[in-house]
């Protein structure tokens, strides 16, 4: 497998064969920063952690230059900065037992230009993997980044077998919640489990939480989730994190992901002129 950046990197902890960790994913994150993994797909993570064998692996396609924390990263260059952001990845994959973390190294410029490299490396990753589950960033998030990764995705996945797709696509929350969508669009996942560890994943990324304080707002954001999923019922879940399927996008001949996206901007309009008449008494 030939990755376009010169910047690329593959890492399986505990020294396990690339072969191996691949063949073996069954649940996948594709995201654009190191510690987007953590926030993005950890429902995917936790689910894999507690398995004899590491089943989740990880896809970082941005090398991670030009963030918040880089300005209080005194005397470091840019290849110094990309290469502290890959060590924080590395030790999160360690602790979290993915099956393995590839970095693509594409500059962000990239990435929102939708220059090709980043679909071929995709092409060569899904190639190798066969994930039941992918995690990505929502489509509709506020970060441009994050929103040409998932449309790079979901255009890798159109181009792959049919027999070899995977089972399910979600789209996740980092910045840009997904509580406003309508209840029968929300794809619920239940987080609880490992706070401790979800915790100390998030804190693996000093470089990001030394300025800005990921770890409490995702996992604030989880708790609280838990709590404003329902108006008229006690607290199932210590913490949630709410998705948006995109399995029916990511099949040849479905809308584009703009498409997509409007329609479920049109559905939470919907959805408010419904409580309205409601209210009014009325149709």
């Amino acid at each position: 497998m030939e990755l376009s950046s010169p910047g690329a990197h593959v890492f399986c902890p505990g020294g396990r064969p690339r072969s191996d960790a691949f063949d073996g994913t069954r649940q996948l994150g594709v995201v654009a920063h190191a510690d987007d993994l953590e926030i993005c797909a950890i429902k995917g993570i936790l689910d894999c952690f507690e398995l004899a064998v590491p089943a989740f692996s990880g896809v970082v396609i941005c090398d991670g230059v030009g963030a918040p924390g880089q300005a209080g990263f005194a005397g470091g260059s840019d290849d110094d900065y990309r290469r502290l952001r890959w060590d924080e990845q590395e030790r999160a994959a360690t602790r979290g037992r993915y099956a393995a973390v590839v970095g693509l190294g594409h500059p962000s410029s990239d990435v929102k230009a939708r220059r090709e490299g980043v679909g071929r490396d995709l092409d060569a990753l899904l190639r190798e993997m066969t994930p039941e589950v992918v995690y990505t960033h929502n489509p509709v998030d506020a970060h441009d980044t994050h929103v040409a990764v998932a449309v790079e995705l979901v255009e890798a996945i159109r181009r792959m077998p049919k027999g070899r797709r995977p089972n399910r696509v979600i789209g996740c929350e980092v910045w840009r919640d997904l509580d406003w969508l309508p209840q029968e669009r929300r794809v619920v996942l239940d987080v609880g489990a490992h706070p401790a560890l979800q915790q100390e994943l998030i804190g693996m990324f000093s470089s990001q939480t030394a300025g800005k304080r990921y770890d409490l707002a995702a996992l604030g954001r989880r708790r609280a989730h838990a709590t404003f999923l329902h108006a008229d019922r006690e607290d199932t879940a210590t913490g949630l994190v709410l998705g948006v399927d995109l399995t029916t996008l990511c099949e040849p001949g479905a809308p584009s992901v703009e498409e997509f996206s409007l329609e479920l901007v049109d559905e939470f309009r919907r959805d408010v002129r419904e409580r309205f008449a409601r209210l009014r008494g009325g149709p």
